[in-house]
């Protein structure tokens, strides 16, 4: 099943081939994995192309994972990082600055000028949970769905010297997901998905869930003693090949007019498009208040 959300909050099953939406009686997909997917239809019916997507949940919590990925977590080490980026790192996810597909990507000018892309898969969490170990954390993943995480580097780079970061992956609209949830029954093999992330048709990022360090119900079940609540996020980290890891990461870093396609497949292509603080407000962008 394909889940959506769309036009104001509602929530449907998507038929993709058809492009046909089948919307569910229930307020959020959030609630519709409290409920265990226990969810009657309304019984009306849209064509997709008639509907705005939006993001596919506001999940309560976003756990977000670093350096699970074996190809991004070597080329980190050409990185001039402070700290060692760890496996077992994992932060909060700012839930207010989730955006949907097609939504834009404001650029703070005035907060960096360093605007990084990390294509993950995230996993949606299907019931409460907490204290639990591998052979029990496949029954808990119910769901994926695509995550651009944008970065900017710069704000990074400072935070790392105290060997954390959270500032610089947080902003206002640097959480893209969707464009749906994909529930796990369609998913023959979450260990075997490839990825590509394009910016303006060129391909930036490659690779294939294949290549983690960690199986995700082992990741999963690592961080279930900070308490899984149904529809939360964990992120399995990002594929090798982000700007800053480049030789030169201006020629990389994404700018006003840019346009992302964060792929992988059987999950569905994620598509937003970078715009200025300008383009969005009508007024230059507020500089950084600093310590």
């Amino acid at each position: 099943m394909k889940l959506i959300t769309f036009d104001g909050g509602r929530v449907g099953r998507l038929e993709l081939e058809e492009g046909v939406v089948i919307e569910l009686d229930v307020p959020s997909t959030r609630e519709w994995f409290e409920r265990a997917g226990d969810v009657r239809e309304t019984g009306e019916r849209l064509t997709l192309a008639d509907v705005k997507l939006e993001a596919p949940i506001r999940p309560k919590k976003f756990f977000h994972t670093a350096g699970n990925f074996a190809d991004h977590h070597n080329e980190l080490t050409a990185v001039d990082w402070s700290h060692p980026v760890h496996k077992g790192i994992v932060f909060f996810q700012n839930v207010d600055a989730i955006i949907g597909p097609d939504d834009d990507i404001v650029y703070p000018e005035g907060l960096t000028k360093e605007l990084d892309y990390e294509l993950e898969l995230g996993i949606i969490i299907g019931k409460a949970g907490k204290f639990f170990g591998p052979d029990e954390a496949d029954d808990y993943i119910a769901g994926f769905t695509v995550f651009n995480d944008i970065t900017a580097r710069d704000i990074q780079r400072k935070e790392m010297e105290s060997g954390v970061f959270s500032f610089s992956k947080g902003i206002d609209t640097f959480c893209p997901i969707g464009p749906y949830i994909v529930t796990r029954d369609e998913v023959p093999d979450m260990h075997e998905l490839p990825m590509q992330l394009r910016v303006n048709g060129e391909v930036r990022q490659q690779g294939n869930t294949n290549q983690t360090r960690i199986k995700f119900p082992h990741l999963v079940a690592y961080h279930s003693p900070q308490i899984y609540s149904a529809g939360d996020i964990i992120t399995t980290g990002t594929i090798s090949g982000v700007a800053a890891v480049q030789p030169n990461p201006f020629d990389f870093y994404l700018k006003p007019g840019d346009e992302i396609e964060a792929e992988i497949t059987g999950i569905g292509t994620l598509r937003n498009k970078v715009i200025s603080w300008e383009d969005r407000y009508g007024e230059p962008a507020p500089q950084r208040v600093d310590w």
